[in-house]
């Protein structure tokens, strides 16, 4: 069996998460040369305001403001 572990920010509709996991299973599926039926993918979503990069939250208020800077030494 394999198992591929997803992570995404929430907002995909459900046709593409389905087109993902058809793409995917198929793609792990050659790759491997194993049956199809033995790929599982289990998908985690991350709600927006959960998630920040560069110190700048992915949605909210401070989603267009500038990252907090370094604290000092």
């Amino acid at each position: 069996m394999i198992l591929i572990e997803v992570t995404l920010i929430a907002g995909r509709s459900p046709e593409q998460k389905t087109a993902m996991f058809r793409e995917m299973t198929q793609a792990a599926s050659i790759a491997l040369k194993v049956p199809a039926d033995t790929v599982r993918i289990a998908l985690n979503e991350i709600r927006p305001d959960h998630f920040a990069a560069g110190g700048i939250a992915k949605t909210g208020p401070s989603s267009n403001a500038a990252p907090a800077p370094a604290p000092a030494p």
